[in-house]
């Protein structure tokens, strides 16, 4: 193998890979266990309602600031330990969820939950660009996408079943035997080394120096704010002060982060990365393309509420279609994109979202619940088609040495796309409820104008995404490989 991939030690690359794809499957469905017993955690403890948000913000806020940051780990330790410490974090955070006497405690677990959450696609991810050659990642980076579109759709159903027999504490306890099995099984079989040995800093003198905490916190303070502000605009509205005040402050982060990578010594990441047009294209076509996912999957279920009236049971099948493509295409996707590069699937798979999207903001808002299950099975099969390919390109076009923080970065702008999407949608949906103006889309005459425009928003995300592709490489040859720009 080239320099800086990762030294097998005799493991198959397969057996490797199910490792990886089986704790991310745990770190999603761990997430959606949760989120379906809030209100039972709320009655438990006698809380508010934004009270008991946080044991689903004080997560994402953690979790957005530590991929960044294991991103770099990635590049400079090695993938076994880190790995491991990470299933080992999200276990003992468990411990003291399961066992928490009051909400703060809790939420405190939550927290040490998401510091070790956040190492699992993180390295993962970084650790299938260090394995495989540019070509040969699709197929693997297609299964971590399946991975998480499985733990989506299964999360929630069995978080329900379970915690309606034992208890939402029992959801604690899974996670807890499920991360201490797959952190045994990471030290067992995962390599130990994901970069040359002599990259590994000495002492923590060193690896402080070489890690550039400044930077790190620089650009994870840059994300946290800014989905928190987007957390707190949701709530607030995004005229409150607490809003814009972190909008400010993530944006005084940025700059600060900009102008420390180019002055240090050993940045936390080189300033060329953000000169690369590919990796920025990539950027934002995840970005968009999340925003559009995350956002038509929070926006369908009250439209099916309020204007089919459907249970949360009815509601789940009309959206199950598209999970099962999401969990069902992707691993072809990301086959396709390494044997006919990634560009066509991506522009593809945007088209399909962009009219699945327009036909429900046209002619699915308010008709059949048969209408909109075909917008959002559409959406599923055009995010299978965009989510491992454009991963494919965005690992595509970093060094080697840095694929790991690139990689990192990468997952960073993707998790803020889906933080932004339903925030930004429902707001725009209660504006335009409350305007009480006719639909913006001229196609549209079937009384629900507000969800009409709500998913015309959806649309839009998607076009941006799609012009976004233009800057994306049409090989999945490495930066080395690559003299065409």
């Amino acid at each position: 193998m080239a320099a800086g991939r990762v030294e097998r030690g005799g493991v198959s690359t397969r057996l490797i890979l199910s490792v990886v794809v089986a704790a991310i499957f745990v770190a999603v469905v761990q997430q959606t266990f949760v989120n379906v017993v809030v209100p039972d955690i709320r009655q438990d403890y006698g809380t508010s309602q934004g009270q008991a948000g946080w044991v689903i913000t004080g997560y994402l806020l953690v979790f957005a600031v530590g991929i960044p940051l294991y991103g770099r780990v990635a590049d400079l330790y090695s993938l076994r330990r880190t790995f491991s410490l990470g299933l080992l974090g999200l276990a003992a955070g468990s411990v003291v969820c399961a066992l928490a006497p009051s909400l703060s405690v809790l939420v405190a677990g939550r927290v040490l939950q998401a510091a070790g959450a956040a190492a699992i696609p993180a390295l993962g991810f970084a650790a299938i660009a260090k394995l495989l050659p540019p070509g040969e990642r699709g197929t693997a980076l297609g299964l971590l996408s399946s991975s998480v579109g499985v733990g989506a759709a299964v999360g929630p159903v069995a978080g329900g079943i379970i915690a309606g027999f034992t208890g939402w504490q029992s959801l604690f306890y899974v996670t807890l035997v499920l991360a201490l099995f797959l952190a045994a099984g990471a030290w067992h079989i995962l390599p130990d080394a994901v970069s040359e040995p002599s990259a590994a800093p000495e002492g923590l003198g060193e690896a402080l120096h070489r890690f550039d905490m400044p930077g790190g916190l620089l650009l994870a303070f840059a994300a946290g704010l800014a989905l928190f502000g987007v957390t707190e605009g949701q709530v607030a509205g995004f005229l409150s002060p607490v809003a814009w005040g972190s909008f400010v402050l993530s944006l005084a982060a940025a700059v600060g982060f900009i102008w420390r990578i180019r002055s240090a010594p050993e940045p936390f990441v080189s300033p060329g990365l953000f000169g690369n047009r590919a990796f920025l294209a990539t950027l934002g076509v995840g970005f968009f393309t999340m925003f559009a996912n995350v956002g038509t999957l929070v926006l369908a279920p009250f439209l099916l509420s309020e204007a089919n009236g459907l249970s949360a049971a009815a509601i789940g099948l009309v959206l199950a279609p598209g999970a099962a493509a999401v969990a069902v295409l992707s691993p072809v996707a990301g086959r396709l994109s390494d044997r006919f590069g990634p560009r066509a699937l991506i522009r593809s798979g945007l088209v399909v979202i962009l009219l699945s999207t327009l036909a429900v903001s046209a002619f699915g808002a308010g008709a059949s619940a048969v209408a909109v299950a075909a917008g959002i099975l559409g959406l599923g099969v055009g995010f299978s088609a965009v989510n491992s390919p454009n991963a494919n390109a965005a690992s595509a076009t970093l060094p080697p040495e840095e694929s790991g923080v690139g990689l990192g970065i990468y997952q960073l702008v993707f998790f803020l796309g889906g933080g932004f999407g339903p925030a930004v949608a429902a707001t725009f949906l209660a504006l335009r409820q409350d305007s009480g103006a006719a639909a913006l889309n001229p196609f549209y005459s079937l009384g629900t104008d507000a969800f009409s425009d709500a998913f015309l928003l959806i649309t839009a995300a998607a076009a941006v995404a799609l012009v976004a592709t233009f800057g994306i490489s049409a090989s999945v040859k490495g930066p080395e490989e690559d003299h065409d720009g």
